[in-house]
């Protein structure tokens, strides 16, 4: 593996804990729908005064309005959480050089977000599709944890001896 396929792996994984912080940042705004959606299942929108004439306002909105607007709220709270997650751990596996296959999966889910998910994704494919990073990837599965770093830093001074980059 070449440095420039050390450092683009080093870049994506930063790259992979930003969106892992972002999505879960935004994770945290649709709390206000759960909170209104909790207000309406508990009647405290406020009572309209008395009088169905032309002026009074419309009846608050039933109950089952308000259970669908949680349950809604709190699909999307755990589907950008688990995204989230799911960013950071494919994040360590590209800086630990583990589980290619999980990581094209996470960056096949990070395509659904536009436009910031859609380039990590893209790139991360061009990246892991690489002969010798897929190679590197495949050494790791296989050989054990001590091997396996005292044959990276033996290969890092063999490649910069030869190939001045």
């Amino acid at each position: 593996m070449t440095v420039i396929d050390r450092e683009h792996l080093k870049i994506l994984a930063i790259c992979h804990y930003v969106l892992g912080g972002l999505c879960a940042l935004f994770g945290f705004f649709p709390v206000v729908y759960l909170f209104v959606g909790v207000l309406i299942v508990a009647g405290d929108l406020g009572q309209p005064p008395p009088g169905n004439g032309p002026g009074a306002p419309p009846p608050p909105p039933p109950e089952a309005v308000g259970w669908l607007i949680i349950g809604f709220a709190s699909v999307m709270m755990l589907l950008f959480w688990a995204l989230a997650v799911a960013l950071i751990a494919a994040g360590r596996c590209l800086q630990r050089r583990r589980s290619r296959v999980f990581c094209m999966v996470v960056a096949g889910f990070s395509c659904l977000q536009q436009p910031l998910g859609l380039l990590l994704g893209v790139f991360t494919f061009i990246v892991l599709s690489r002969p010798k990073v897929r190679a590197a990837f495949d050494r790791n599965r296989f050989e054990p944890r001590d091997e396996r770093y005292d044959f990276d830093r033996h290969e890092d001074r063999e490649f910069d001896r030869y190939h001045h980059e």
